[in-house]
């Protein structure tokens, strides 16, 4: 049970990260390609997820959208919850990333004759991800400790199957310290394996972008 509960706590958390990060680029690229208003609409939804508690936007989902007819299972809800929650962290996360990048080396990818989107994404966007990967990834791994949360809405995983566990045995202390010892392994793991990724792709962020940053510097 105990395994069963990690593997679905490992999906989880990847099928968040992976939809949560999608999801904070494209509305990173909307704000700065859209213009002014859709800041607006952005800054918005940022400041909705990061100021009210993620149990809340869980049962939100899971217990108010049923009103409107809109039904999930636990595990839907979950998902939906935890990408949501963790697109509007990424997201500014991932502009002051954008923010740190010189104008001049904005200029000068347009000099080089490069589109909007272009820029966008050799210029600004890849360069960013470079500097604030290490703030991502603490991120991600906050978020798989969130996941947690998600046994409210009967999901089991390890959180939820240390309940089950724990109500059947009634061996709190072991039940709990296990769990926690698999939750260190787990944060641990995701930590070292987001550094590793950050060195493979990072390093060598984009040729491209190192030109127009040496052509930005030189006006």
């Amino acid at each position: 049970m105990i395994l069963n509960g990690v593997m679905l706590t490992i999906a989880l958390s990847f099928g968040a990260i992976v939809l949560g990060l999608a999801l904070a680029i494209l509305l990173t690229a909307f704000r700065s390609l859209a213009g002014s208003w859709a800041g607006y609409v952005v800054d918005a939804y940022v400041e909705l997820m990061r100021n009210t508690p993620f149990l809340v936007q869980l049962f939100m989902i899971f217990f108010g959208l049923p009103q409107l007819g809109i039904r999930m299972t636990g595990l839907e809800a979950s998902i939906l919850a935890m990408t949501l929650n963790l697109a509007a962290y990424a997201t500014e996360i991932i502009r002051a990333g954008v923010d740190s990048i010189h104008k001049s080396q904005i200029e000068a990818g347009m000099a080089l004759a490069m589109s909007k989107r272009q820029v966008f994404q050799y210029v600004v966007l890849q360069p960013a991800f470079a500097r604030v990967w290490p703030a991502l990834s603490s991120q991600f791994v906050l978020m798989m400790l969130a996941s947690s949360i998600c046994s409210f809405v009967s999901v089991q995983e390890l959180s939820g199957t240390a309940a089950i566990i724990e109500q059947d045995t009634f061996r709190s202390f072991e039940t709990y310290i296990i769990v926690t010892v698999l939750y260190l392994v787990l944060a641990l793991s995701l930590k070292l394996f987001l550094n590793w990724l950050g060195h493979k792709i990072f390093p060598q962020v984009s040729g491209l972008a190192r030109v127009t940053e040496a052509h930005g510097e030189a006006a």
